[in-house]
């Protein structure tokens, strides 16, 4: 039974030599972890090509995150949670200055001011109704006929103003229509 030697090659180096040609100690060279191209008897061999691949491994290692021990977890979780911070943290500063500006009565809510003027048009179509009875106490000698006249468009002045409030969504929407364009 042959044994199958292997002879050292030509740009092979051992431990010592390659430390010492690098510069540095056996045991700093032991810590990079590269392996060796081969072993005869007790003495390892390396080449300075397995070095430079191990030293660029090593830095390229080093600039990238591990997430190897991490299974299941997005890699950018961190950066997703502190952009959602961020988010977070200006939609409760536009909140605030919103609820300021309201308190210093700069700005008033939509739903306030639909019901604000809904208010406002029940009361003028509550005083349109009346309006036509008062003129004809104050002036007895105004034609029925007139009076019908204006009780009619007043009627449908009326009905205009209360239909107001009902309105004040889509006016609204038509506002903010003209504001896209």
């Amino acid at each position: 039974m042959a044994k199958n030697e292997t002879t050292k090659q030509p740009g092979w180096l051992n431990k010592s030599d390659m430390a010492k040609s690098l510069g540095i100690s056996s045991q700093a060279f032991d810590k990079w972890g590269v392996e060796p191209i081969a072993k005869i008897g007790r003495e390892s061999f390396f080449r300075v090509q397995d070095v430079v691949q191990n030293r660029i491994d090593n830095t390229l290692k080093k600039h990238q995150p591990d997430y190897s021990d991490i299974d299941g977890v997005d890699p950018l979780a961190e950066a997703k949670l502190t952009q959602e911070r961020l988010r977070l943290t200006k939609a409760q500063a536009d909140a605030q200055e919103k609820k300021n500006q309201i308190a210093d009565k700069q700005l008033v809510p939509v739903a306030f001011a639909t019901f604000a003027l809904a208010q406002i048009s029940a009361k003028i179509g509550s005083r349109l109704e009346t309006v036509c009875k008062t003129v004809s106490r104050r002036h007895p000698e105004v034609d029925a006929r007139v009076l019908e006249s204006f009780e009619r468009e007043i009627a449908l002045a009326r009905n205009t103003a209360t239909d107001f409030g009902d309105q004040i969504p889509e006016i609204l929407d038509d506002y903010l229509s003209t504001l896209d364009t």
